[in-house]
């Protein structure tokens, strides 16, 4: 299974930037796809997480800027976000994990996403 991520960039304060995700490969449905960023010196935190029936969590400091959604049939995960901060500025990864059998855990390559003041 591969994911191929896509979409970060350089972008100023209260801009706005979409990350998709495309995982290929063999998969199953009912699984999670979520995004992740680590800043330098930070561990990698949950940014988003949609699961399979479209529940979707949010870390507290990006709730109401960004929004995750995704694609099924496509096996495709975004990551919308606006009003960006300087704060955000981190490379996220994306994910997709199955929870039960056969289960799974698979991650992206990162893509950097800097935010400038």
């Amino acid at each position: 299974v591969q994911l191929q991520a896509s979409g970060g960039g350089l972008v100023q304060a209260g801009g706005s930037l979409r990350l998709s995700c495309t995982a290929s490969g063999r998969l199953f449905s009912d699984n999670d796809m979520g995004w992740y960023r680590q800043a330098p010196g930070k561990q990698r935190e949950l940014v988003a997480l949609i699961i399979s029936g479209g529940s979707t969590n949010y870390a507290d400091s990006v709730q109401g800027r960004f929004t995750i959604s995704r694609d099924n049939a496509k096996n495709t995960v975004h990551l919308q976000m606006n009003s960006l901060k300087p704060e955000d500025t981190a490379v996220y990864y994306c994910n997709i994990a199955r929870r039960r059998w056969p289960q799974y855990d698979y991650w992206g390559q990162g893509t950097l996403v800097t935010v400038s003041s």
